[in-house]
């Protein structure tokens, strides 16, 4: 199934089932009114949702939507935690910034700002270009409750729907609060995610053992930056999930991201931030030459199988400007 949220006035908007090339849209309110309902609710409501998407589908019902109408999939959140679930970022930046590896088994992540997920075509602003601005691509799942303690098989079980998110960042500000050992706050503001929330079914085999085959296409001011697969995912994600769960339950409308899509083969394929670019560049060179954003820059995100067939996420095409 094809899930968004549909503009209504309210914070959290209305549920609707949308078709696969976004053109075409059913509210969902006699079975959710909102997605946070709908997942809270996924087992009593998974049916009667599927049986309306049929019908979608088929042509029965729906009307026309354009992709102003469409929040975020979930504009708020109860809990947004994030992870780097691909080394070779990690592994770049440390070499880039002459850090230490951290030594730990388990997979970093922090807990960011959830109250609120820009949509993937509205303007996102900024205070100031001299933070460095930058973007970065990525997967998250949302997830119904989630026990304390679960293990990483039986987290998995837990993962309802596959969005396609930009973790904006600001670079200036990452290095300062990192050292604080608090956790990014300044450093990382609201993110944008991209308009359909996708069940795993939706992915046929590239879904499997909680790690998804895509690829993820990243274009600034539509000029080609990265088109970087997925496949070098380390920790997948019932281990992302069983990690945020071991000491504390996870609430229904949890969202759990990746971090940022990265291969060791980023010369080759490009990259799904500028800070591993700039990375690269101060490897090779000895300093970065690539700027982090303007004021005025587009970024367009958008997921790809393998093949190149697009997957359903939508785009996420966004202008920066100053708040």
């Amino acid at each position: 199934m094809r899930l968004a949220t549909k503009r209504n006035g309210s914070p959290d908007g209305a549920l609707v089932l949308v078709n696969s090339d976004i053109t075409c849209a059913v509210e969902a309110g006699g079975i959710a009114d909102t997605l946070q309902s709908a997942i809270e609710h996924w087992d009593q409501i998974e049916a009667p949702l599927a049986d309306l998407a049929a019908k979608l589908d088929s042509g029965e019902v729906g009307e026309a939507i354009g992709r102003g109408d469409l929040m975020a999939p979930l504009p708020r959140s109860w809990q947004w935690l994030d992870a780097s679930a691909f080394p070779s970022h990690g592994r770049l930046m440390e070499k880039a910034l002459n850090l230490p590896p951290l030594e730990t088994e388990n997979p970093l992540m922090y807990q960011g700002i959830s109250s609120l997920f820009y949509d993937g075509h509205e303007d996102v602003p900024f205070p100031s270009t001299a933070d460095g601005i930058d973007f970065e691509g990525e997967f998250g799942v949302i997830t119904d409750a989630v026990p304390m303690g679960v293990t990483p098989e039986a987290a998995l079980s837990h993962v309802r729907l596959i969005v396609l998110l930009n973790d904006w960042s600001l670079r200036a500000m990452a290095a300062a609060e990192f050292k604080t050992g608090f956790g990014w706050v300044r450093a990382k503001p609201a993110c944008s995610m991209a308009p359909i929330a996708l069940t795993p079914d939706e992915f046929a085999g590239g879904w499997s053992g909680g790690r998804l085959s895509a690829t993820l296409r990243v274009f600034w001011n539509d000029k080609p930056f990265g088109a970087v697969p997925t496949e070098a995912m380390e920790y997948h994600f019932g281990e992302l999930i069983a990690h945020a769960a071991y000491s504390r339950n996870l609430c229904a409308g949890t969202i759990i991201g990746s971090g940022t899509v990265s291969t060791a083969d980023a010369r080759s394929v490009g990259s799904c931030c500028i800070a591993e670019r700039r990375a690269i560049e101060i490897i090779d060179g000895g300093e970065p030459r690539t700027p982090f954003l303007s004021f005025g820059d587009r970024i367009r995100m958008e997921a790809v199988t393998p093949e190149g067939r697009d997957l359903p996420f939508g785009k996420l095409d966004q202008t920066i400007r100053q708040a």
